[in-house]
């Protein structure tokens, strides 16, 4: 609980800070005076000493970040002695307002025989009692002498004294205060210089052993500035909101909210502080959506293996580059909601694309396993029906309220290709539960994964072809750009060229497994009655098997996917390349394959199967996925 606490004081306590430096950023000092000079109030005293004003303008920038970088025990040290100014000067107050009513009636009699003076006189004595007691608390001391100055009028008014003393008194009281409060200013006077040089002499020692990216990682994670900045613009946005439905009378439409929303986003991101804010918001956000994800699809089983990839950051940097390269904060606020409105657009477009990167080896792994908890499977399902539909109905909105650009095009296109991405994860996830029902295996489901797998991605290039083309056709006939020009040539690289670089490899390792499976000879019904084994890859009985030039008997299909991935044997570990080229050679036409071997130097290896690498049918499927987009771990379908 105190670390608790420790953590939120921490963050608590550094957000006026971070609101100083925004009322600072927004307060512009030069047209300030430009408006007093035009006004002919040249004897202003604020336009004559403005000089002064502007030095105090920046003074309060190196104050707010001296406050945002205190450590905390100093900082909390400080928000207590401002706490024991703000109770003097509220029992100076109580003190002047009884002042007054003394004053106001008149009665200088004793006060029990006028119960209007002793209730003003007990209100006042109970008020600074209080105050003296919460001073004396604060400052942790028992001298409680120090605080009681603003009782000098009650004790007089107690003692008879004439009501003009009285007046006296009181201020006698205000001038023994404020020389006490000098007089503990002068006394620490030395104490920042102290702490500034203590920091100065820690960071250089800091800088020198471990390096300025540590020093920075230190004080980050210190001072927690993504929670920071996120706090700082929820109070913001908040007073944004209570600010409006305080000046109206009426409760507003539903699309007055959601235009209400948009422009206190756009309030709301002004300046480079409240940016950040925005940043660090949408980020928390994101990751809370991801792990909601999670949570549906494993429950608690989530939290146990987490994912330090997805974690919101991408979403953040993606708002944050946006942002800068249009200049978000140097527009007018109705069109800095609509900008906003589509730079969301396109976050929340990569939340589902990182949403689907975390649902889709889960549905996979999901359906090659023999897991019968239908809620499980529904899950899953559901999750992928709301991933298919929901990009497709944004991109659908989005066509209706703008026009179509290049922009616009690249927008849509991703989009586009979470619901492709989708649609190809849920037909190979059917495809595993018919080979479920039937109870059997499919001797040529890896040929259907790989055909729907190749097909989703070939839309997937095609749709990236096609937005390529519309920028260079727009570019060439209309309006040319450094930054369209820029994104044309980042689109075409990582969505065209690696692509089909990518695709085409995995074309070059299909052909090359069915080739070196075509060149092994096929096991006759008397070697496989005298084998007498199950396939060491799928571990099921082998009615057919080819025969590898070390001797060693396995299912076609198995091998085959086996081969996508390496070229050596399951079992000893042989490069089967290097043998199938001495296999095909005259000479080693007529030996048989244990001769082969042996003329090699390399011994043959029989190994344990549970020595061996072991897969099961059902957990051959990622050999036909694409290896560049998804990381499927051997064996962790099992």
């Amino acid at each position: 609980m105190k670390a608790r606490v420790e953590a939120v004081l921490n963050v608590g306590l550094r957000i006026p800070s971070i609101m100083l430096l925004e009322v600072l950023y927004r307060w512009d000092v030069s047209s300030f005076f430009q408006k007093i000079q035009r006004s002919s109030l040249n004897n202003n005293p604020l336009f004559q000493y403005k000089y002064i004003a502007l030095y105090l303008h920046y003074v309060g920038y190196i104050l707010s970040l001296v406050l945002l970088t205190l450590p905390r025990q100093h900082l909390v040290q400080l928000y207590l002695y401002v706490l024991t100014a703000l109770l003097l000067f509220a029992g100076h107050q109580l003190s002047r307002d009884y002042v007054r009513g003394e004053l106001d009636s008149g009665y200088e009699g004793p006060l029990y025989l006028e119960p209007l003076s002793m209730n003003r006189f007990t209100t006042a004595l109970i008020g600074q009692v209080v105050v003296c007691t919460l001073c004396s608390c604060v400052m942790q001391t028992k001298q409680i002498w120090l605080f009681s100055a603003h009782l000098l009028p009650l004790v007089a008014r107690l003692c008879l004294v004439p009501l003009e003393t009285i007046v006296f008194i009181n201020r006698f009281a205000m001038i023994f205060t404020g020389l006490e409060v000098l007089y503990f200013i002068a006394s620490n006077l030395l104490v920042p210089y102290n702490l500034a040089k203590t920091a100065y002499r820690e960071l250089v020692q800091v800088v020198e052993v471990y390096g300025l990216l540590a020093l920075g990682m230190s004080l980050w994670n210190q001072l927690v500035l993504p929670v920071l900045f996120m706090c700082f613009w929820l109070v913001l946005f908040a007073l944004q909101i209570y600010t409006y439905f305080s000046t109206r009378d009426q409760p507003p439409s539903r699309e007055r909210l959601l235009f209400l929303f948009l422009t206190s986003i756009a309030e709301c991101c002004s300046t480079p502080y409240s940016l950040l804010g925005l940043v660090f918001t949408v980020s928390f956000v994101a990751l809370g959506v991801l792990t909601l994800c999670k949570f549906y699809l494993q429950g608690y089983r989530a939290f146990m293996n987490d994912n330090a990839v997805h974690r919101g950051m991408t979403e953040g940097i993606t708002l944050l580059i946006l942002a800068v390269q249009t200049g978000l904060i140097e527009l007018q606020v109705i069109h800095r909601a609509f900008l906003l409105s589509i730079i969301l657009f396109v976050v929340v477009a990569s939340i589902l694309q990182s949403m689907l990167e975390i649902a889709d080896p889960i549905v996979l792994a999901l359906g090659a396993s023999r897991d019968k908890s239908l809620w499980k499977h529904f899950r899953a399902v559901s999750l992928c029906l709301f991933l298919l539909v929901f990009p497709a109905y944004m991109a659908y909105m989005i066509c209706q309220f703008f026009k179509m650009d290049f922009w616009l095009l690249i927008i849509i296109s991703s989009s586009i290709l979470t619901s492709l991405q989708v649609l190809g994860t849920l037909l190979i996830y059917i495809l595993f539960m018919v080979e479920e029902f039937r109870k059997a295996p499919v001797e040529n489901m890896d040929e259907v994964i790989y055909c729907v797998n190749g097909t989703y991605r070939l839309l997937e290039f095609l749709v990236a072809v096609c937005v390529v083309a519309y920028g260079v056709s727009e570019t060439l006939f209309g309006e040319w750009t450094v930054m369209g020009s820029t994104i044309i040539l980042v689109h075409s690289y990582y969505n065209v060229w690696l692509r089909a670089q990518l695709g085409w490899q995995s074309f070059l390792l299909r052909r090359d497994a069915v080739h070196k499976i075509q060149n092994m000879p096929t096991a006759s019904a008397l070697q496989l009655q005298q084998h007498n084994d199950i396939c060491s890859i799928c571990f099921q009985d082998m009615k057919s098997a080819v025969i590898t030039p070390c001797s060693h008997f396995f299912h076609a299909a198995c091998l085959k996917k086996w081969l996508y991935v390496q070229e050596t044997c399951p079992l000893c570990h042989g490069q089967l390349k290097n043998q199938l080229q001495l296999a095909s050679s005259p000479v080693a036409a007529n030996q048989n394959p244990a001769e082969v071997e042996q003329e090699q130097g390399e011994p043959q290896v029989e190994l344990d199967t549970e020595e061996g690498t072991q897969f099961t049918s059902r957990n051959s499927f990622f050999c036909n996925c694409d290896f560049s987009s998804h990381n499927y771990a051997f064996g962790s379908q099992s």
